[in-house]
């Protein structure tokens, strides 16, 4: 079993990439990040590697306001997929939207494991990345 949690930040706003890069690497918990700028980049690199299950990542941070394809698009597809993903993705919808609206419809999509207002405080992100390779020891 490879203990290096495989980490996906898809989001438009470069700025917040580059912060949730550093904050990550920051934790020192063993775990290769990788970033998108929209939903779309994101599910092309999924359906380019279907048959090739390891380089997908084992949580995703995904933004729901984005150009191209939004979070909420990138669920649609990802939902399509998923049967033929042959590992367990945990997703995090993350937004600074406070919209009932918004949380409510992340809610209703059982793929996404739960919504995070911006920005990740570090204290969260860590125990969101060590609960995640505790359960992949069990």
């Amino acid at each position: 079993m490879n203990d290096v949690l495989k980490t996906c930040i898809v989001d438009d706003d470069s700025i917040y990439r580059f912060t949730m890069v550093k904050a990550l690497e920051s934790t020192k918990l063993p775990m290769e990040i990788m970033a998108f700028s929209d939903g779309e980049e994101a599910i092309d690199f999924m359906l380019d590697n279907l048959d090739q299950n390891s380089v997908f990542p084992d949580v995703i941070f995904l933004d729901i306001d984005m150009p191209v394809m939004d979070g909420f698009q990138f669920m649609e597809e990802y939902v399509k997929i998923k049967p033929r993903v042959g590992k367990k993705i945990t997703i995090y919808m993350v937004s600074s939207s406070l919209d009932p609206v918004d949380i409510e419809r992340a809610k209703k999509i059982s793929a996404i494991s739960d919504y995070i207002v911006k920005p990740i405080g570090l204290s969260r992100l860590k125990s969101i990345i060590e609960e995640l390779l505790e359960d992949r020891k069990n």
